[in-house]
């Protein structure tokens, strides 16, 4: 019997998280999923794991507060005594809106500066911290990806200037830590998600958000099926560094969304030209 591969998804009760611990769960992966709300109370992040146990991997669900530094270290040291020091894969995807944030309408200078602590300490900062936490699993056995959730906000503008500042980072946190993680094994990836439709969207019943039309937007499952194509490259070290858009990389692939369609880049929307 072939031994699964481990992952940790961050932030995955819902939206993308989870639609990338659903496609991990469909290829057969042990996939640790995080959210700061409980477990054990049928929650959605429960139901995250449930379905990735149905898929045919296991879901395992673990309340963390990403905000606390603590709270990620003992999320891997469990990880790392359950599964025999073994992570393959850290998706770091967990974000937190600021506190009374009612959608993007507002400059900044109308913002309080405590915005800065939810969309660059967490959108950030937890991710950084996370990536050290499974560096240092991954560099040992040789092998593991991390891969960024970033954003076209790097690109163009998009939401705020903060949202902007912590997407930015991301993409350069994956490329600058390729290069310490250069001959290890281990590769940094920052990806940029289209438009994605998730349960919020569908919910309200839209048919375009900022602009752009739902019709062929991404499913969250979209993002989760271009990452497992990636981990599933015995040649991905080679993009190492690189940040890839899921559209381009999925054509890479043959990737396709849940009904068969391929969802649009958005790069030229976004001025085209070089990602990192």
């Amino acid at each position: 019997m072939t031994e699964r591969r481990v992952a940790l998804v961050t932030g995955a009760s819902r939206s993308v998280g989870k639609g990338i611990a659903c496609a991990l769960g469909s290829d057969g992966w042990t996939v640790y999923v995080t959210a700061r709300g409980p477990v054990g109370t049928a929650s959605p992040l429960d139901r995250t794991a449930a379905t990735v146990t149905e898929r045919g991997g296991l879901g395992i669900a673990v309340q963390c507060d990403h905000t606390d530094d603590e709270q990620i270290r003992a999320l891997f040291r469990r990880i790392a005594d359950e599964q025999g020091g073994r992570l393959d894969l850290l998706v770091n995807n967990v974000w937190a809106s600021p506190p009374g944030f009612a959608g993007f309408s507002e400059p900044f200078w109308k913002r309080p500066i405590s915005d800065w602590d939810s969309l660059v300490g967490v959108g950030l900062r937890a991710h950084y911290v996370a990536s050290v936490d499974a560096a240092q699993l991954m560099v040992p056995r040789g092998s593991g990806m991390i891969v960024n959730i970033s954003s076209f906000g790097t690109r163009g503008y998009l939401h705020s200037v903060l949202y902007g500042i912590s997407k930015a980072g991301l993409d350069k946190m994956a490329a600058d830590m390729a290069v310490d993680l250069a001959g290890t094994g281990v590769t940094a990836l920052s990806l940029w998600p289209g438009l994605v439709k998730n349960e919020a969207m569908l919910a309200r019943g839209i048919d375009n958000f900022e602009g752009f039309s739902l019709a062929n937007a991404e499913t969250p499952e979209f993002v989760g099926r271009v990452i497992v194509a990636l981990a599933n490259d015995p040649k991905v070290n080679e993009r190492s560094g690189r940040t890839l858009i899921t559209a381009e990389t999925a054509l890479d692939y043959g990737v396709v969304d849940v009904e068969g369609n391929q969802p649009d880049s958005h790069r030229a929307a976004f001025g085209g030209g070089p990602l990192y």
